[in-house]
């Protein structure tokens, strides 16, 4: 059919043309009217689309191509259930068309319909069956039994895939295979079959990281801690900043004291002396002199070096009040000695260091401001800006201070003032975005982040396209705080439309994940859209909706409300 190829061109006009020709002569042929239906629903005439595919239907009730037409147009409208039906009549009528079962498994997988996807009687079965050859549909059927738990099926299916592979010296897609297939084996809590295969097809695996880690995880678990330990030493000396492998080599090496995790600190810190990790992490389990004799040679580092984010990093601390005492002394005897001499210890005479008292005084800003005292935060922070003015961290620092007491446009000034010392800062314009937004000044806080927004449209609308959901949700609630529900109510729907696109959006990775062979990431991408909604952000516009919508339930808007309040129905 010539119209069909010109649709498959994405060729319209051409397509319209030829339907033209065919139905002048026959002005009945149902599967032509289906086609330019077809076409017309591309070119934006919906109801025109639907028009032409429904007489087309009643013209050709048995015709596979009429039925296939009517399920492309309820997709696109995401009438997801009704294409479902309308592609399986289509294959009552041509139960052996690939396209109509492949279109048929996307929706499937889509909607979850695994008991479907795997079926014998359609979709990955059939296309199984139907095109042997190719791996996607070896791949899609062994994923089908995989998201239905049955492992030892799946398992099966993979293995006889896996025999049929042609190997190179370095596969990555039959690596991919390989780490897939011991997912599965270790879903089905068979661990020892996982670690033997493994060990078996190690020299396969191209990802070496992971294989080391699966390694490691599968060695816990079968209580070989011993194997384990080695395979988290090895980990660490590759990678000696991963906190997570000093936290399993503590676990496999069953240290239980505070004195045995201190000694193999001791021991981590000679053999990787750069890493930062094996030096942070004894400052969680250390206490009174020990924490002290490790935290001074910590802290006076980090000054020493100017680092801004120290507050953050030892922050974790702060739960415990004698570790509070102990950091607070060490900084206020760096302060002193500083003024004093210029060192940050007296036993240092080499160099003098007056850049450290900067990076002191803002982090007993933070301390202060973090223990409540928001006066003292203030006045260190004014000291320290009257020393360098121009460090832009310190008035984010005093940015975030001001936040903390409330003081939301005193933030947002003080975060313009950075803003001015580096103007292509996108980091500093969005906090002060977000300060302004707290304020409740939605427009000024358009006019900051439009500074780096796509000219020719509003920082809104460029926003709502990139997805910026920090601040439609920010500006949800300084609208409920002002009382504009509307306008509020607009901005949650933005948010909620956001995560309906992210959904749509699996349509392009059901097939682009199986021809790639991302098999492992594919079933992450699918477990996360499942629990899609549990995301912070739009549990935040969802509070807001329904506290809009309770408060519009209970006091509902009089005649005369203001037009801010009105536009509630239009979201």
């Amino acid at each position: 059919m010539d119209e069909k190829k010109c649709y498959e061109q994405k060729q319209y006009k051409n397509g319209l043309k030829f339907a033209k020709q065919i139905l002048a002569n026959f002005s009945d042929h149902g599967e032509t009217l289906a086609m330019k239906g077809l076409i017309l629903n591309c070119l934006g005439r919906k109801e025109d689309a639907y028009s032409f595919v429904r007489q087309g239907l009643r013209n050709n009730l048995k015709s596979h191509v009429c039925w296939h037409v009517f399920g492309l147009l309820q997709r696109s409208d995401k009438k997801y259930d009704e294409a479902i039906k309308c592609y399986r009549n289509a294959l009552k009528w041509d139960k052996d068309n690939l396209q109509i079962l492949r279109d048929l498994s996307l929706l499937q997988i889509q909607m979850r319909d695994l008991d479907g996807y795997k079926a014998s009687e359609e979709t990955r079965y059939k296309l199984f069956e139907l095109r042997p050859t190719q791996r996607a549909s070896w791949i899609g059927y062994a994923m089908s039994f995989h998201l239905l738990q049955d492992y030892d099926t799946a398992l099966k299916i993979l293995e006889e895939f896996r025999k049929t592979i042609q190997k190179t010296t370095y596969d990555y897609e039959y690596s991919e295979l390989l780490l897939y297939q011991n997912l599965v084996i270790r879903e089905s809590k068979n661990l020892h079959e996982a670690l033997k295969h493994l060990n078996t097809y190690e020299a396969n695996i191209c990802d070496k990281v992971t294989l080391q880690e699966l390694r490691g995880e599968l060695y816990m678990k079968l209580g070989r801690k011993g194997d384990a330990s080695e395979v988290y030493r090895g980990l660490i000396k590759r990678n000696p900043e991963n906190r997570n492998y000093y936290l399993k080599l503590e676990e496999a090496l069953g240290l239980a004291t505070v004195e045995e995790r201190l000694k193999l600190y001791e021991e981590l810190k000679e053999k990787f002396p750069r890493a930062q990790v094996p030096k942070r992490l004894p400052l969680n389990y250390a206490r009174g002199e020990e924490l002290e004799s490790l935290l001074d040679p910590y802290l006076r580092a980090a000054l020493q070096k100017g680092v801004p984010p120290l507050f953050t990093d030892i922050q974790s601390l702060y739960s415990d009040p004698d570790k509070i005492q102990i950091v607070e002394k060490l900084m206020n005897s760096y302060l002193t000695n500083l003024e004093e001499t210029g060192h940050l210890c007296e036993t240092d005479n080499e160099f003098k260091e007056p850049a450290s008292i900067l990076y002191v005084l803002m982090f007993l800003a933070q301390h202060h401001s973090y223990l409540g005292d928001i006066e003292k935060a203030l006045a260190l922070m004014d000291r320290a800006l009257e020393h360098t003015p121009t460090l832009i961290e310190l008035y984010i620092v005093k940015g975030k201070i001001l936040k903390h007491a409330g003081d939301y446009v005193g933030s947002y000034e003080a975060l313009q003032e950075a803003q001015a010392l580096d103007t292509a800062d996108r980091y500093v314009n969005s906090k002060a975005a977000s300060y302004l937004l707290k304020a409740n000044l939605v427009r000024q806080a358009e006019e900051m982040c439009s500074k780096f927004t796509r000219e020719g449209v509003t920082a809104m609308e460029n926003l709502n396209e990139m997805q910026c959901m920090w601040f439609q949700t920010e500006c949800a609630q300084a609208y409920y705080r002002l009382g504009q529900y509307g306008d509020s109510l607009r901005k949650c729907h933005e948010v909620d439309r956001h995560f309906t696109e992210i959904i749509e959006d699996q349509f392009d990775f059901h097939t682009y994940c199986m021809r790639k062979m991302t098999l492992r990431s594919y079933v992450e991408l699918l477990r996360l859209e499942d629990v899609l909604r549990s995301n912070r952000f739009y549990w935040d516009a969802a509070q807001i909706a329904i506290t809009i919508y309770l408060r519009l339930h209970d006091q509902p808007l009089s005649a005369n409300t203001g037009e801010n309040n009105i536009n509630t129905g239009e979201c």
